[in-house]
C-alpha cells in the first residue's frame, strides 16, 4: 500500500502539503492539488481515516438526528446537508428519533459514542432541559425547527408562528370568513406556533375561531383526508382549509376530489413546507414556503464554522417563511 511520503516525492511537493490537500484544512494552489490528487491516483493511496483522526483529534464525521428517514421534507434536508460537508471532506451519520424521547436520546449517544465532531438535531420529543443539559457540557450541536431561548446560540430555524399567520392572512385577504384548520399534533412545537400564527390572522381581523372547524392530524397524508372528512361531518358551513404542511394538504384535496368539492371554487386549501409535490397536486397547492434545504446548508455551515474554524460569515439563524400562491386558493 502507498503511504504519504510517497505521494509527496511523486508530486514533488512536501509532506504538509500532501496533508493539507488530504485534509483540506488549508487552502493550496489549484495546480498543487491537481498533482498531488493524480499522485495519489497513480499510487492507489487511500488517506488512513483512523490515522487522521488520532492526528488531528477530529472524526471528520458529523451526526444527524432527524425524526424519520422518509418524506420528501426530510429527504431535501438531509441531502443538502450531506452535499455541504462532502464538499469538504467530511462525512456524515444519520439516525432516526421517530419523535419518541427515549429513541431521540438513545439517537444522541449512539452519535456520541461514534466520536461524532458535532451534532445537528431536528428533535421534537426531548425537553428543553435535556438540549440545556447538553449544551453544558460543551458538545458542539446545532438545533433546527426549533428554538429553546436558554440555549439560543444554537439554534437554527423558521418563524412558524409567522408561517401560520400568513397562510390564515391570505385565505382573509381573499374574503373568506369560514375557515377551518387541520392542525399537526400539537405537541410538536413547530404544529403548535403554525396554529397560534392561524389563531392571531383571525384574532386580527375580529373572527372568533370556531373550534368545531378545528382538527388534529398526524403531518401525514391520511391526516389531511381524515381531517376534511371530519370537519364536513359537523355540518358546519366553511369555505376554507388550512392545512399546517403540504402532506396533509394533499391528502385533504384528495378527499375533496371524492367529496365532489371544487377546489378552488367551493373550498380553498392551503398548505405549509412547499416541498416539492406542491407543484404536481391537481390544482397546484398553494403554501407557505419553508426553505428546508437552506436551513440544512446554514446547519452545516454552522458546524463548519464553529467545528472547523472554517471562515464562514453571515450565520442566518431565523428564516422568515414566504407565501407561494398557487391555484388551490
Amino acid at each position: 500500500m502507498a503511504t504519504i511520503y510517497e505521494v509527496s516525492e511523486r508530486a514533488g511537493v512536501s509532506l504538509a502539503t500532501v496533508s493539507r490537500v488530504i485534509n483540506k484544512t488549508v487552502p493550496v494552489r489549484e495546480s498543487t492539488r491537481i498533482k498531488v490528487e493524480a499522485a495519489m491516483r497513480e499510487l492507489g493511496y487511500r488517506p488512513n481515516s483512523v490515522a487522521q483522526s488520532l492526528a488531528s483529534n477530529r472524526s471528520n464525521s458529523i451526526g444527524i438526528v432527524v425524526s424519520e428517514l422518509g418524506g420528501p421534507f426530510y429527504g431535501e434536508l438531509l441531502s443538502r446537508i450531506e452535499n455541504e460537508f462532502r464538499a469538504v471532506g467530511k462525512h456524515v451519520i444519520i439516525a432516526a428519533g421517530h419523535s419518541n424521547a427515549e429513541l431521540e436520546r438513545d439517537s444522541i449517544e449512539f452519535l456520541q459514542s461514534r466520536n461524532c465532531d458535532a451534532l445537528i438535531l431536528h428533535v421534537e420529543s426531548v425537553d428543553d432541559k435535556y438540549l440545556e443539559d447538553l449544551a453544558a457540557t460543551g458538545l458542539p450541536f446545532v438545533l433546527i425547527n426549533r428554538m429553546v431561548p436558554s440555549i439560543a446560540e444554537h439554534c437554527i430555524t423558521l418563524d412558524n408562528e409567522q408561517g401560520g399567520f400568513l397562510a390564515t392572512e391570505h385565505l382573509l385577504q381573499l374574503g373568506h370568513r369560514d375557515i377551518a384548520y387541520i392542525s399537526g399534533p400539537l405537541w410538536k412545537h413547530d404544529a403548535e406556533e403554525r396554529y397560534t400564527g392561524h389563531q392571531s390572522a383571525l384574532a386580527s381581523y375580529g373572527i372568533e375561531e370556531d373550534k368545531t372547524l378545528f382538527y388534529e392530524g398526524d403531518f401525514q397524508e391520511t391526516g389531511g383526508e381524515q381531517g376534511l372528512a371530519h370537519l364536513l361531518a359537523q355540518g358546519k358551513k366553511f369555505t376554507a382549509l388550512v392545512c399546517a404542511n403540504d402532506e396533509m394538504a394533499a391528502g385533504a384535496i384528495t378527499a375533496a376530489h371524492e367529496a365532489d368539492l371544487a377546489i378552488p371554487e367551493q373550498l380553498a386549501v392551503i398548505g405549509f413546507d412547499n416541498i416539492n409535490f406542491s407543484h404536481y397536486t391537481y390544482p397546484k397547492l398553494t403554501t407557505i414556503d419553508y426553505p428546508v434545504a437552506e436551513i440544512g446548508e446554514m446547519a452545516a455551515r454552522w458546524v463548519l464554522k464553529r467545528v472547523y474554524q472554517r471562515p464562514i460569515d453571515d450565520l442566518e439563524v431565523l428564516f422568515a417563511p414566504q407565501l407561494i400562491v398557487r391555484d388551490s386558493t
